[in-house]
């Protein structure tokens, strides 16, 4: 089922993963904002759940990789 995360190299993924956790750069990044709210329980919109979950998504998918070549060896 996740087979295709074994074709896609480390090096993109953590180059993506950067990117995605650190836009915009001005004035705050996103993930940095909605941590914020998530802390402040103002997370409550779904446009602001889903730009959580976008910008995380390349990290999530990094860290199952990880995992994944970890357990196989």
């Amino acid at each position: 089922m996740l087979s295709f995360l074994d074709k896609i190299p480390y090096s993109i993924l953590i180059v993506f993963s950067i990117i995605m956790l650190l836009l915009p750069f001005r004035p705050m990044p996103h993930v940095l904002e909605k941590l914020i709210m998530l802390k402040n329980g103002t997370l409550n919109r779904p446009i602001d759940i889903f730009d959580l979950f976008f910008h995380t998504a390349p990290l999530i998918l990094l860290i199952i990789k990880f995992f994944r070549d970890y357990l196989n060896r």
